[in-house]
């Protein structure tokens, strides 16, 4: 009984972590257009500077957001996961990257979603194994 127990509880870790990743950046992403989450105020320096080098662009947090709410919403409704697992994966490791070389206050959030992306990565891999074949022929 416990381990069918166990077994039904495991059955439904990734959807839980689908839902986690897909609302978190589904939220995320529509704040980048409505701005309902205040900014910080306290940014240090390297951390300010990239985020107005985005902001100089004139489309990039644009760009980022509108992914972001793309990939998040495609988790949220369970279709298209692999690839939106797929194009979260750069913007995944760019929140490491900047936490860990810019701002480490951040660093807890950006750990769970490093952690979500590749549990979720991890339980979808069957979808990713034909993309890592040393040689592919194209169709014809």
């Amino acid at each position: 009984m416990k381990e069918f127990i166990m077994n039904k509880i495991l059955s439904y870790l990734p959807v839980a972590a689908r839902i986690l990743l897909g609302l978190a950046f589904f939220v995320f992403g529509l704040n980048g257009f409505l701005d309902f989450i205040p900014k910080p105020t306290n940014m240090a320096p390297g951390s300010m500077a990239f985020f107005m080098a985005l902001v100089n662009t004139g489309y990039m947090l644009k760009l980022i957001a509108g992914t972001e709410v793309l990939v998040g919403a495609l988790l949220l409704v369970n279709r298209f996961v692999p690839l939106a697992l797929a194009f979260l994966a750069p913007l995944v490791v760019n929140i490491v990257f900047f936490h860990v070389f810019l701002d480490r206050a951040g660093m807890a959030p950006a750990a769970i979603v490093a952690i979500l992306e590749l549990y979720l990565a991890w339980s979808y891999r069957s979808a990713f194994l034909p993309m890592l074949k040393a040689k592919n022929k194209p169709a014809a």
